[in-house]
């Protein structure tokens, strides 16, 4: 890192976490007791802060990595600072960790972006801040900043472990997505997304060759026609039929093995992936899900997916091939015919943005869940079309982690989308300036907006006197 890189992203992180206090501050003035799903979270830190380890409320679903983090970073600066009675832990105290984890997240971000795409020399310091800027005000994330929940820690463990994967510390990157899925055990797919990366880099190597011994230029790593992909797969197969070269993967990916192993062990003592409220977290194939993502995507990454360009590309692209389109456009519509899944807190909770979008969109009439398939096809595409910097093999393997972390949900929730979303967006190429700049203004409106209706737009329910807020 140059010099004056280094003064501006001190600056720029540095003016991000003041921000980020004074928000927090506000926030907990407004809001002093836990809310939401911090009336859970909060008295289960505080049990495991007064030494109560054996204490679990049935109402919580994921593992105790946020309480035993919380109680390791707020019990020694109790002690250090001499700190007594109700301070100690109290929601704000709690609150305060996701706000170091967001700081921790701003720093990675910039990590990943600055080793995902070193080898891109066009790229300067000052692209490199702003990007990691817009990323760490990523709207979905950055609300829960301020709030006690395990999105902030779950995000910084996760995107560790990735960079640890790049830098080859497969066995600290392994820790760390224990540690990530001991905030939530969905991050086990994570860790597996870690040890694809390793087995795509080389069957990548390994196609190369094989296209080097052939001398066939006309076959490309990346995108091609269907007998290409025929090809592919043919390649696929082989090379993992091969006891060489399954032997070579085990040796470079047996940390994640032993953690995916871990993982399924949990899941047979446990008797499923949850920990705690299982009939309201029961996974299904909910096809519908890589749906709403690709939309969500579109939306919080419009200037690079919802272009002019993008979209006479797509349209040439639909003139080109249109009995694939038309293929794909069936597979749409049977999927969200017999796939599609509304979860009870759905229709129930009118404090979610996606209670709104379900009643205000899907809800509006029976077809509408049809009708919006073009968009979704439009949106996989322009997906797709930005990840062909990247090779086959990792966007087979991006592909199916994204499946694996979306389908099973019944429940339609947006921070499910954070994780896939930011791998997604540190793997596109950098964009240009313009679009960079409208991209991070976007995301400063849209928190504005979602904080000013947290803070200022309270409601009560008719069987409550509880005060009411409006969040993702």
């Amino acid at each position: 890192m140059e010099r004056s890189e280094a003064h501006g992203f001190s600056a720029a992180m540095s003016g991000a976490f003041l921000l980020s206090c004074l928000l927090f501050a506000a926030i907990n003035r407004r809001q002093r007791g836990p809310y939401m799903d911090e009336a859970f979270h909060v008295p289960q830190a505080q049990a495991y802060c007064q030494g109560r380890f054996l204490q679990w409320d049935p109402m919580i679903t994921t593992l105790p990595g946020l309480y035993l983090v919380s109680v390791g970073a707020v019990k020694p600066a109790a002690w250090l600072f001499g700190w007594t009675g109700s301070v100690v832990c109290s929601a704000g105290m709690l609150r305060f960790i996701n706000l170091l984890f967001s700081a921790g997240n701003f720093y990675l971000l910039y990590l990943l972006l600055f080793k995902i795409h070193q080898k891109n020399k066009a790229v300067s310091g000052f692209q490199r801040i702003l990007s990691t800027l817009t990323l760490a005000m990523f709207p979905t994330l950055y609300f829960f900043t301020f709030l006690y929940y395990t999105d902030p820690g779950s995000v910084f463990f996760t995107l560790f472990a990735y960079l640890m994967c790049l830098y080859g510390n497969h066995k600290t990157s392994a820790l760390l997505g224990f540690c990530g899925f001991m905030f939530r055990q969905t991050n086990i797919v994570w860790a597996a997304f870690c040890a694809g990366n390793v087995v795509a880099e080389k069957l990548n190597e390994a196609w190369k060759t094989e296209l080097q011994k052939k001398k066939d230029e006309k076959i490309s790593s990346r995108k091609g026609s269907f007998s290409d992909f025929i090809r592919i797969l043919q390649f696929l197969i082989k090379y993992l039929m091969s006891p060489k070269n399954l032997v070579t993967l085990t040796a470079l990916t047996w940390p994640y093995i032993v953690l995916v192993t871990v993982f399924f062990v949990f899941v047979c003592v446990n008797g499923g992936i949850v920990v705690g409220d299982r009939s309201s977290h029961e996974a299904c194939l909910h096809f519908p899900q890589l749906f709403y993502f690709l939309s969500f995507t579109v939306f919080f990454s419009f200037p690079h997916l919802l272009t002019p360009t993008k979209i006479r590309k797509f349209l040439l692209s639909l003139r080109k091939h249109p009995v694939q389109y038309s293929l794909i456009a069936v597979i749409s519509l049977f999927l969200i015919w017999k796939f599609t899944y509304v979860h009870k807190y759905l229709l129930a909770d009118n404090r979610h943005y996606t209670f709104y979008v379900w009643r205000k969109v899907f809800q509006r009439h029976e077809l509408v869940k049809y009708v919006l398939v073009p968009v979704y096809i439009f949106a996989g595409w322009s997906f797709a079309d930005t990840l062909k910097s990247k090779s086959i093999f990792w966007i087979l393997m991006y592909f199916v982690c994204l499946l694996a972390v979306t389908v099973p949900q019944k429940l339609l929730e947006f921070r499910y989308f954070i994780l896939p979303f930011l791998i997604y967006r540190l793997n596109i190429p950098f964009p240009s300036l313009y679009k960079q700049l409208l991209e991070l203004a976007f995301y400063i409106v849209v928190n504005a907006v979602t904080l000013y209706l947290f803070l200022n737009r309270t409601f009560q329910w008719p069987n409550s006197d509880e005060i009411q807020r409006f969040m993702w």
